[in-house]
């Protein structure tokens, strides 16, 4: 196995250049659990389902090496396992299977705001984006599992704070929020058009899921009721007739 290939998939390089033998009824039960599973799986688990004394990361190594030059490829995602097309054969299955949902430009530019600079309020991501964002932006994102409620800034008012989820790493192929594109692959994707400001940089995304010191709890009020329909007034008297319209 080559140095590169063992500092991709997170393995030492000590471990790699040992590889011990694990045996191939292990390498077939690691295969039919990363198969079977519905979603990606940690390291914990396959450990637990393993034969006592297996070297974990000898046999996703070799797994890993098995698969590399087939259509069906062991990657990690979101720090966890999982069996994926490879990459260049994704197109060939596109259509079949149905077409997700597109985001609009602005669900696309918030999205990529909480990625970036995550904890981040709506106040901060329309001083970002230069513009008010609708009500549903947000929730469009929420409700792909992208997006999360985090906690609540320690400001006047308390605005609600929003970060990724693993969903968001999984859906993107990302092991690690660190794995999004810096300044340098951003040019070179061709993202930025002209010439950017000397002091311009991008910056260091984090999703640690701990609170930062300028944050607290949600609470139980979460829900902002600010644009909610005012409640009727209960009548005093049950049996008495409905107040006229006016």
């Amino acid at each position: 196995m080559t140095a590169l290939r063992a500092a991709k998939l997170h393995i030492p390089a000590t471990v790699a250049e040992e590889t011990p033998a694990v045996s191939d009824e292990t390498m077939r039960i690691l295969e039919a659990l990363l198969f079977a599973a519905p979603e990606p799986l940690d390291e914990n688990t396959l450990a637990a389902r393993l034969p006592q004394g297996t070297n974990l990361k000898v046999a996703l190594a070799k797994l890993s090496e098995h698969y590399a030059p087939r259509g069906v490829q062991l990657v990690r995602v979101a720090g966890k396992w999982a069996l994926r097309t490879a990459p260049d054969l994704r197109h060939l299955l596109a259509r079949e299977t149905p077409e997700p949902r597109k985001l609009s430009r602005a669900a696309v530019e918030t999205l990529a705001i909480v990625a970036y600079h995550q904890p981040v309020t709506r106040a901060e991501i329309e001083q970002i984006r230069g513009v008010t964002i609708s009500r549903g932006t947000l929730d469009i994102l929420i409700e792909a599992g992208w997006v999360r409620l985090r906690g609540r800034r320690k400001a006047p008012g308390r605005p609600v704070t929003y970060g990724t989820t693993e969903a968001f790493l999984v859906h993107f192929g990302l092991d690690s929020i660190d794995d999004l594109p810096g300044l340098e692959e951003l040019k070179g994707a061709g993202f930025f058009d002209g010439r950017l400001p000397p002091d311009f940089s991008i910056p260091m995304p984090s999703d640690n899921a701990g609170l930062r010191d300028d944050e607290e709890p949600l609470g139980e009020e979460t829900l902002d009721l600010a644009l909610a329909p005012e409640p009727e007034p209960e009548s005093a008297d049950p049996s008495a007739p409905p107040a006229k319209e006016r």
